[in-house]
């Protein structure tokens, strides 16, 4: 229904929303500044000349800073040389104007409070900015922005606007850091294995890497059959299982032993790696349980191994095709929704790049493994990313993987701070295997004796400790890897 005009007429006009702004706190600090340069330093690790509204004061505060920085007195009477002496602000020239900032100054006390005051109040103008972007861009639909394009871009300024402005820069003192130090270790102490990282839940690979570390991106290489996926499956159940969390004073949560996994699952999908993490924990056969071949007491173990895994946290994202700016606003939402300690990939070479300027496969591996690297440091998580290995392995005698056998290794060898590789002399020898009865038989039945059941997982690079190998259990049936029992640890036995 229409409205008459007498009615449009006496309806209120809406009045023009002012962004946040703080004039008094930002004339306050700056005077405060000039009166004690003492108060830059107060606000200097975390506030710019950008977050203040109004221009003059951006360019009083730059200048200022500049002044500072060079180890000389900022005052009104050495500013105002530096400010054109024709600009006026409302009725007062420019060293009216300075001279009332240095007497209407705060202490500098409050000159921090004030400075993030005014941080915050530039955050909040940020925050409306993006959101008129997302409105407008929404709007106009350019054609090279798909609206999955523009959410992943506005989710990436979102996440860089909370993730900057923390105001813990600049020097700690010694006591500080030994605090900090006491904290690592007593998280350590709590943790499984009394470990810095994360543990796997595989003893002897902990002991080599010291757990999964932090910001480490750590590529997981192999030839096909040689249990890449198994591996990295078991090691997300064996952090997911063991997580425990406390209550911060602030409502947010911190991880105290194990972790949050995100799993990235670009080759298989959710059902086929759940089955094969049952087959794993409950010692089914997964080709049994997907043929339905199994008995009442199989069934049962089945059952209870699903039932343990509903409680773990595990999330997988089977999505495939994902390209490295998709995978990256995923994980950082999973981090923003839900927590984040351990993000795997499998596989790197399925991941797709920006597709923009790229001449070819390797230049977009390199983004890609840049991106992954990035990704970990920003999350502040390990990052495990399989990875496909060249075929010219085949073609030596000694099959164990080298770095220069990864595929575009350059820029996956550059980027990892540790690379690791799965290797089973047992799956090479069994394709050689002789003629029943022959000499060569025995003598291959014998070396088959010694490599069944037997896995290496190879550390040719780690940027924080030592390389060397690991050997671990792997049960080929229920794909699971575990801590290989060695004659030499097992106790002395009395006949």
């Amino acid at each position: 229904m229409n409205l008459p005009a007498r009615a449009i007429q006496s309806q209120p006009v809406e009045l023009y929303r002012q962004q946040p702004h703080n004039i008094e706190a930002e004339q306050a600090l700056l005077g405060a500044i000039l009166v004690n340069n003492e108060a830059f330093y107060r606000v200097s690790d975390f506030l710019e000349a950008g977050h203040f509204h109004e221009p003059i004061h951006r360019q009083i505060y730059e200048i200022t800073s500049q002044i500072i920085r060079q180890n000389k007195v900022a005052t009104p009477v050495t500013l105002k040389s530096f400010l054109p002496p024709d600009l006026a602000i409302g009725d007062l020239n420019v060293p009216q104007y300075l001279a009332r900032l240095a007497a209407e100054a705060t202490t500098i006390i409050n000159a921090e409070d004030y400075g993030r005051a005014i941080y915050d109040l530039a955050i909040r103008r940020s925050l409306i900015g993006i959101g008129e972007d997302v409105v407008n861009i929404a709007y106009d639909a350019p054609i090279d922005m798909p609206p999955r394009a523009q959410i992943e871009d506005a989710e990436r300024r979102l996440f860089a606007l909370a993730e900057t402005g923390r105001y813990d820069g600049g020097f700690h003192s010694f006591e500080d850091a030994l605090k900090n130090a006491i904290d690592m270790a007593s998280a350590a102490y709590q943790r499984d294995g009394h470990l810095s990282g994360i543990a796997t839940g595989l003893d002897d690979l902990d002991k080599q890497m010291g757990g999964l570390q932090p910001s480490d991106l750590i590529v997981l290489a192999g030839r096909p059959a040689m249990g890449k996926t198994s591996l990295v499956t078991n090691i997300a159940y064996n952090v997911a299982k063991v997580y425990r969390g406390e209550l911060q004073p602030d409502g947010s949560m911190k991880t105290v032993n194990g972790g949050i996994v995100g799993f990235f699952s670009l080759e298989m999908s959710a059902e086929q790696l759940a089955t094969r993490i049952i087959a794993e924990q409950s010692g089914v056969s997964s080709s049994h349980i997907r043929r339905g071949s199994i008995d009442e007491n199989q069934f049962a173990r089945v059952v209870a191994a699903s039932r343990e895994m509903a409680r773990i946290p595990l999330y997988i994202d089977q999505t495939g095709g994902l390209s490295i700016a998709q995978l990256t606003a995923r994980a950082r939402r999973l981090k923003r929704q839900r927590g984040l300690d351990l993000l795997v990939i499998d596989y790197l070479q399925l991941l797709q790049g920006s597709g923009k300027g790229q001449a070819n496969r390797v230049q977009e591996i390199t983004e890609i493994t840049t991106g992954l690297k990035a990704l970990a440091k920003e999350l502040a998580v390990p990052v495990i990313a399989l990875s496909q290995l060249s075929r010219q392995v085949e073609a030596r005698d000694d099959k164990r993987p080298q770095l220069s056998d990864l595929r575009e290794s350059g820029s996956i060898e550059q980027d990892a701070d540790v690379v690791m590789f799965v290797y089973r002399d047992e799956y090479y020898l069994k394709g050689k295997m002789p003629k029943e009865g022959t000499e060569e038989f025995f003598k291959w039945q014998a070396e088959m004796e010694q490599v069944a059941g037997i896995a290496e997982v190879i550390i040719g690079k780690q940027r924080h400790g030592p390389t060397g190998t690991v050997p671990l259990q792997f049960e080929a049936e229920v794909t699971r890897f575990s801590n290989l029992v060695r004659r030499d640890h097992l106790p002395e036995s009395y006949e």
